[in-house]
């Protein structure tokens, strides 16, 4: 009798499931045709690293525009501050600016006390620092291997680290992380940048899921994945492609654009150009060779460095 009570009880739980796949399909597709709406802003506090230059400096510039409090990080101190004051000049006031190497674990955990006092906690966490080096793998030195690293991914595990335990206190916040479609196809001289992206894509995925399991489905702390595709910010020192029509660079401003709107819909991964995305799911069912013919086809990458 009791084989036959846990019988019953697993089919409940597998129409159950079926159920609930079906209506989430049917969710998914409903977005496509009447897209979410942006959620405002305006009450937010945005911290983005890397705000001196390229995507981040845009992405400060976008939210201010947008009425939010927004926190620059960079390494860069100079940089970072004439990030701010063209922001200030725009007639935007609610902008910071902090000196701060995301690779170091102290150093973050120290400008995060002095943001939390100055400024008020941070709502919105964008992690976009990032470089890159194109060199094949035995041309690196350890040097180059271990800052791409650090800065690209070891960093966010401090970000975090530093900015969750708060969200998870107040159930509030969002956390943007800003990875590249090179996170689905490594890619020739980009043996270290292209590990670091695809780990970013998994650690928010593990945290993501960290949270709904400790939380058992009440965490509204929401998380961002964006892959861009080249961005025109100078840290692909030497790109190539045969159709720049098609897989030509997009600009900094667009980018950022498109980010923002990503975490204003709650998208949980967003590529850039949105385009990218169901390409890269399909490349992964399709045999290797066939990837790589169309690879040598488009004749996208990117030359070696000196």
């Amino acid at each position: 009798m009791m084989k036959i009570y846990d019988s019953m009880l697993l089919l409940a739980e597998i129409l159950f499931l079926i159920l609930k796949v079906l209506y989430f399909i049917c969710e998914s597709i409903f977005t496509i045709f009447i897209p979410t709406t942006r959620k405002s802003v305006a009450d937010e506090i945005v911290l983005i690293t890397g705000a001196g230059h390229g995507i981040g400096k845009e992405l400060a510039i976008g939210y201010a525009m947008l009425g939010a409090t927004v926190v620059c990080w960079d390494i860069n101190e100079e940089t970072n501050n004439r990030t701010m004051n063209e922001i200030k000049m725009m007639g935007k006031n609610n902008i910071y600016a902090y000196k701060c190497n995301v690779a170091d674990r102290k150093e973050v955990f120290k400008v995060v006390e002095k943001v939390r006092k100055e400024v008020g906690d941070v709502t919105i966490l964008v992690n976009n620092a990032g470089i890159g080096i194109a060199k094949r793998l035995i041309n690196q030195s350890a040097d180059e291997i271990t800052r791409v690293i650090n800065i690209n991914l070891i960093s966010h595990y401090w970000m975090l680290q530093a900015f969750l335990p708060n969200m998870i206190e107040k159930n509030r916040g969002h956390v943007v992380a800003v990875s590249s479609i090179v996170a689905y196809q490594g890619v020739t001289h980009g043996t270290v940048y292209c590990p670091t992206k695809s780990a970013i894509k998994v650690l928010m995925e593990a945290v993501n899921d960290e949270l709904r399991t400790y939380s058992k489905g009440k965490s509204l702390i929401k998380f961002t994945t964006v892959y861009p595709a080249l961005v025109l910010t100078g840290i692909v020192k030497k790109p190539k492609m045969r159709f720049p029509s098609i897989t030509g660079g997009i600009s900094p401003q667009k980018a950022a654009s498109l980010i923002i709107d990503a975490q204003r819909q709650n998208f949980k991964e967003r590529s850039i150009p949105s385009g990218w995305l169901p390409i890269l799911y399909l490349k992964r069912i399709l045999p290797n060779k066939i990837v790589w013919c169309i690879h040598d086809f488009l004749g996208f990458g990117a030359d070696e460095e000196n």
